[in-house]
């Protein structure tokens, strides 16, 4: 039998699936990012690559509800109160932003010479930013939950809210029909009160009935129930905003922080998340087929020139407003590139603006065309951002180097260990020198008022500038363990006699930096493995003095495998490591590497 046979048609899934599988890991492997691979596989099964979807509009409906999960996903991360407190950055930044934006954008249309209605729609379309292309490339750099990540999710947020009054505005500015004695449409309160009451009933259902319907379905212990549950709750109230004239994406941003303290959230998030990941694949496959190359063949020359037009404009922008809000020149170029494309809204708003006749089908498409490709641009232009700054060394203007620095300690590296290891010489009154090479680490601890001089501790001439021959101590904390040998060997060659502490990142670490001559190496995954296993045995109900000398036993073993490493006992050391009886062996037993 075939699959026709049953009404299915498989080639499109296999195609789809394909696509993902072949394009994401290639377009990763070049360092251009996953949703480059998407939008591109898009275009190569789409209506004008291999034609295998002749109308990807009834796959990008579906694969929105990507969208909407990702947004429920980030909003179980939003506490109410962590949300109420970043209430400034929302309506004062996100306003901000979206209302200057709009502007100049505008002004780029009406200057080329379209009147000024078509202008607004299609400067205000590019206003609000994918929210999936931006969410997904914080994803993938871990800078979701940074502090420049999350005014980058305010703005969305904000801009996730104008989608609302944005489409009214559509509806004002409709042109009237010939013969119609009718004026423009005024405010629509009803609508707005729907919309409201919407977002209220919502927030009162996910007060009052989520937690006591997840404790039922709990108790029923039924695995396949509480997943068909979750959904359920993203889908509908995503479906219940959007009869109220809202966003779906709103609707489940919603409902996740309502449910962001329930003692179900982590169970919701796992349930949630392979649907989010296939979905969300799914919008970028759908947005890359939704190119029309015809009207860019025919146009390409126009839509080039608004592509870049729109693009330097709304990155100047948010540049300037980012610094205006006090952030720093890296977070705002961060931010001017990652928000510099239009977004997935953009099209209902090109659609309603193409049914009320500001547009026509031409001017759609070509805007359209327009959105897609800066989403594309986007991984690209960050790619081209990260190289320029990967060879361009930070202005001396603005990172203070280090020269002729007297604290009686010297801190290289100011990351999560070197600011632990900062506040212990600062509780006793020492005075400490602190260098990094991690610009955006500089600008942190700025906020904070730490100094902290842009210095890279390899060099000798900046370890002399930093104060190395007048330190009591060095503490080298860097990440990377080829610099932290590195700065050992040089300042133990430069200053024998200077006690340099070195933080490990493994035992192979460890070795080498014993060979270069430190002090005191300290492995961080050891030391807090040793911590979580004492804390561990605490809780089971295990005697203080008894965990104790387990502690000390564990320390005193590692320790002799590490001198037997050390000299090249290699063997030896496997054998005191599993022949020892009441000590692990096995598989689960390895070591740190």
């Amino acid at each position: 039998m075939t699959a026709e046979h049953h009404g299915i048609a498989l080639l499109p899934v296999i195609m789809l699936l394909a696509v993902g599988v072949i394009a994401v890991p290639l377009f990763k492997r070049l360092g251009l990012g996953s949703v480059l691979g998407y939008l591109a596989g898009g275009i190569a099964i789409g209506p004008f690559g291999l034609r295998v979807f002749a109308e990807p509009a009834s796959i990008l409906q579906v694969a929105e509800l990507g969208v909407v999960m990702f947004l429920f996903i980030i909003g179980l991360e939003m506490h109410p109160s962590r949300l109420w407190g970043l209430r400034r950055q929302i309506f004062g930044l996100g306003l901000v932003q979206v209302i200057v934006c709009a502007i100049p954008l505008t002004a780029v249309g009406v200057v080329s010479g379209f009147p000024v209605a078509p202008s607004f729609v299609a400067g205000a379309g590019f206003v609000l930013t994918s929210t999936a292309i931006v969410m997904q490339l914080l994803e993938e750099r871990g800078e979701v939950s940074s502090v420049s990540g999350q005014r980058i999710v305010c703005v969305l947020l904000l801009e996730d809210l104008m989608i609302v009054p944005l489409l009214a505005l559509v509806a004002f500015l409709a042109p009237i029909a010939p013969g119609s004695t009718a004026s423009h449409h005024g405010i629509d309160w009803s609508a707005i009160g729907i919309g409201a009451g919407s977002v209220a009933g919502l927030i009162v259902a996910g007060r009052y009935l989520l937690n006591p319907l997840f404790g039922i379905l709990a108790n029923a212990r039924a695995r396949e129930v509480m997943t068909a549950a979750a959904l359920l709750v993203v889908l509908g109230s995503a479906y219940a905003i959007q009869l109220g004239g809202l966003s779906m994406a709103m609707g489940a941003f919603v409902a996740g922080v309502l449910l962001s303290e329930s003692t179900y959230r982590h169970q919701l998030e796992v349930d949630v998340e392979p649907f989010r990941g296939i979905l969300l694949g799914l919008f970028f496959l759908a947005v890359g087929m939704s190119l029309d190359l015809h009207v860019v063949a025919t146009s390409w020359r126009m839509i080039l020139c608004y592509v870049a037009a729109y693009m330097a404009v709304k990155a100047l922008v948010i540049y300037i407003v980012a610094r205006v809000f006090r952030s720093s020149h890296r977070e705002a170029v961060d931010r001017a590139v990652l928000m510099a494309q239009g977004g997935e809204f953009a099209f209902v708003l090109y659609a309603a603006a193409a049914s009320t006749g500001i547009i026509n089908g031409e001017q759609n498409a070509v805007l359209t065309a327009i959105i897609v490709l800066s989403m594309a641009l986007t991984p690209i232009a960050i790619v081209v951002v990260n190289f320029v700054r990967g060879r361009r060394q930070p202005s001396t203007e603005e990172y203070e180097r280090p020269s002729g620095l007297t604290g009686t300690a010297l801190v290289i590296g100011f990351g999560r260990v070197g600011q632990i290891v900062s506040q212990f010489l600062l509780a006793r009154g020492y005075e400490i020198s602190i260098i990094d090479t991690d610009v955006e680490m500089i600008d942190v601890a700025r906020g904070f008022d730490f100094k902290v001089y842009y210095g890279d501790g390899t060099r000798l001439d900046i370890l002399h500038a930093a104060g190395a021959g007048h330190a009591r101590v060095v503490l080298v904390c860097v990440d990377k363990p080829d610099d932290g040998t590195k700065i050992t060997e040089l300042l133990k060659a430069e200053f024998p006699l200077l006690p340099v502490l070195a933080r490990a990142t493994d035992r192979r670490h460890s070795i080498a930096l014993i060979k270069a001559g430190a002090d005191l190496q300290v492995r961080e995954t050891f030391e807090s493995a040793v911590v979580l296993g004492a804390a561990a045995l605490e809780t089971l109900g295990t005697e203080p003095a008894e965990i104790a000398e387990i502690s000390a036993h564990i320390r005193e073993r590692d320790e002799q495998r590490l001198q037997l490493e050390l000299v090249g006992g290699m063997n030896a050391a496997k054998a005191l490591f599993s022949g020892k009886s009441g000590q692990p062996t096995g598989p689960g037993a390895r070591e740190e590497p």
